[in-house]
C-alpha cells in the first residue's frame, strides 16, 4: 500500500510513522509514506493556502488550487488505479473498525489534513472520495485523525503484525468487544486467574472466552449487539450472562 499525506504540517508525522508497527510494516515493505506540505502546490508568491470565506463571517477557508494540484500531481506520480482521497473532517462519516477494514484493501490512499475554519466546498465534491471523522468533538485540524485511521488501516495489511490471527480477534472486529487477557503468573497478590484458562481444554476455553466478549459487549457498549448477528448458542449464553 502507498500512503501519501496533506498536510501543512509535516513535521508531526515524523514520529508517528517512524515508530512501532507503523515503521516495521514500512520495513517489511508492506507499506510506503509519503507526507507532502500542499503550501508548495500555491501558485501565489506568498504560498498562501487560505482566504476569506465569500460571504463574510469567522475564519478562514482553505483555497481548492493548491488541494487540487497537490492530489492531481501524487495521481500522476503514483500511476496506478484511482486512490481514495480521505478527508478528515468533523462532518465525515463515523470512523469504525468495519471503515479500516474497508481501506485496507485498497494500494493507494491519500489522506487530507485540513486547518482552519474549513475547506472549499469544491474539494468535497470534486477531489474526496471519503470523508472521515474519529469522533464528535473538534480537533485544530486533520493531523492527529488522519494519524489514528493511519495506523487501524497499516496494521491491518498482511505480515504486518506477528500473529495473523491477532487483528481478526480485536475489539470491533468480530463485532464484540474482546474478551479479558490473563498471563502469567496464576497467582498474583492473591488475585487468580480464571481456572478454565489453566485447564488445557480448548473448546471450553473458547466458549468462556466467547461468553465474557458478549457480557463485556452487553455492559459496555451493549449498543453494538443490536446489530450483531447471534448464533444460537451465542444467544443462550447471552440469556445466561444477562442471569449472572
Amino acid at each position: 500500500m502507498k500512503i501519501d499525506v496533506l498536510t501543512l504540517f509535516p513535521e508531526m508525522f515524523a514520529g508517528v510513522l517512524g515508530s512501532s508497527i507503523l515503521k516495521k510494516a514500512q520495513e517489511k515493505e508492506a507499506v510506503s509514506y509519503n507526507v507532502t506540505n500542499f503550501r508548495e502546490f500555491a501558485d501565489n508568491k506568498h504560498n498562501t493556502v487560505d482566504d476569506y470565506p465569500y460571504g463574510g463571517g469567522a475564519g478562514m477557508v482553505l483555497k481548492p488550487q493548491p488541494i487540487f494540484d497537490a492530489v492531481d500531481a501524487l495521481k500522476k506520480e503514483a500511476g496506478s488505479k484511482e486512490p481514495r482521497v480521505v478527508l478528515l473532517c468533523p462532518q465525515g462519516e463515523r470512523f469504525s473498525q468495519k471503515k479500516a477494514e474497508e481501506l485496507s484493501q485498497e494500494e493507494h490512499l491519500i489522506f487530507i489534513c485540513g486547518h482552519y475554519e474549513g475547506y472549499d466546498e469544491r474539494i468535497r465534491t470534486h477531489v474526496v472520495t471519503d470523508e472521515i471523522s474519529i469522533g464528535d468533538y473538534v480537533l485544530t485540524g486533520g493531523e492527529l485523525g488522519a494519524m489514528v485511521v493511519i495506523d487501524s488501516v497499516v496494521r491491518l495489511l498482511p505480515g504486518v503484525l506477528g500473529n495473523e490471527e491477532s487483528p481478526i480477534k480485536d475489539s470491533f472486529s468480530t463485532g464484540l468487544l474482546e474478551h479479558p487477557h490473563y498471563t502469567r503468573p496464576a497467582d498474583f497478590r492473591g488475585i487468580k486467574v480464571p481456572d478454565i484458562l489453566l485447564s488445557g481444554n480448548h473448546a471450553r476455553i473458547e466458549e468462556w472466552r466467547t461468553k465474557e466478549s458478549l457480557r463485556r459487549t452487553l455492559t459496555r457498549r451493549p449498543d453494538l449487539l443490536e446489530n450483531y448477528p447471534l448464533s444460537e448458542k451465542e444467544k443462550i449464553w447471552l440469556e445466561e450472562v444477562k442471569k449472572d
